[in-house]
């Protein structure tokens, strides 16, 4: 287990590497100044001066870069152009609220997903198997922006049910926390859940057919204990990788839904600092969702570890 830490380790240095480079180097390339609107509407150009000094701008761009990764490896990812925050601080206090969105999600879309798709698998091509394929591809195709939307119209506004909009942490009033993450998540998780049915039907499906499978039935062994004992831990492997990867996809990507429901969180903190061209807050966002990646598949081969006792020795 240690032995393969550590190589995904060492292979995750190099590549965090040539994220940054490439991030850094095509931020540059944009046209564009941020000290421009920095200075004000006077833009006067002592100001600018002193802000591309204060920044370094003026340098040539590998000392830019190298001075930059210098700091990000002593964990300072330097500060905000347009706030002067401390970027490492604000990518913790929005990823904490996005956090928190996908968590919920990815419950909704595993609590959906995976008893689906063993449905669906158990009973093959009858209407259980097309009525799940149906939802599925329903939940692939539905945009997100346009469901949520009309669950508010209708839960918020029409029913009055829940809050349209906003968001509390669930460390802070539980209650208020899960009304306002209830439509989000179900937004995100129903696109994801047709993701993880799909997977786990072909998955249990190959799995079903297996020869140890039938000799567990030729035992007179019960079809749930087929299913849920010996089935069902093999097929989770694939639904792991599927699952992990979904989830960082979700840290990243929220952009759309935490725009629709005002959700302060990490896919807004992304879309401000690019149109702000803030380059701070871009590098550090893109370098943190790499290594968010780079974990995500980390756990993922741990869990293949622990779930399959086959692969301990390999």
């Amino acid at each position: 287990m240690l032995s393969l830490i550590g190589r995904r380790i060492l292979i995750a240095i190099p590549t965090l590497f040539l994220v940054s480079l490439f991030v850094f180097a095509l931020q540059r390339a944009l046209p564009g100044d941020p000290f421009l609107v920095i200075a004000g509407e006077e833009r006067d150009p002592a100001v600018i001066a002193h802000l591309r000094e204060v920044y370094r701008m003026d340098d040539p761009i590998v000392l830019q870069f190298f001075a930059w990764l210098g700091q990000v490896v002593q964990g300072d990812f330097g500060r905000s152009l347009r706030t002067g925050e401390p970027v490492l601080g604000l990518i913790i206090q929005k990823l904490g609220v996005t956090f928190q969105l996908a968590v919920a999600s990815m419950l909704v879309a595993v609590g959906i997903g995976l008893p689906a798709g063993i449905i669906a698998a158990r009973r093959k091509d009858t209407m259980a198997d097309y009525t799940a394929s149906a939802v599925a591809l329903f939940g692939l195709s539905v945009p997100h922006f346009w469901l949520g939307i009309m669950l508010i119209l209708v839960v918020s506004v029409q029913w009055k049910l829940l809050p349209a909009s906003g968001f509390e942490s669930i460390f802070v009033d539980p209650k208020a926390a899960i009304e306002r993450l209830i439509m989000p998540a179900f937004v995100l998780g129903g696109g994801l859940a047709a993701f993880i049915m799909r997977h786990t039907r072909s998955a249990m499906l190959e799995v079903l057919r297996s020869d140890y499978v039938r000799t567990a039935r030729a035992k007179g062994l019960d079809e749930d204990t087929v299913v849920n004992r010996h089935a069902l831990r093999n097929a989770l492997v694939p639904i792991i990788t599927l699952s992990t990867l979904l989830f960082g996809e979700l840290l990243a990507g929220a952009v759309l839904t935490e725009q629709v429901f005002t959700i302060p969180g990490f896919g807004k903190l992304i879309v401000d600092a690019v149109f702000n061209r803030d380059y701070g807050v871009v590098q550090g966002v893109v370098l943190c969702t790499a290594i968010g990646f780079i974990l995500m598949n980390l756990l993922a081969d741990v869990l293949y570890v622990l779930v399959n006792p086959r692969l301990r020795s390999s």
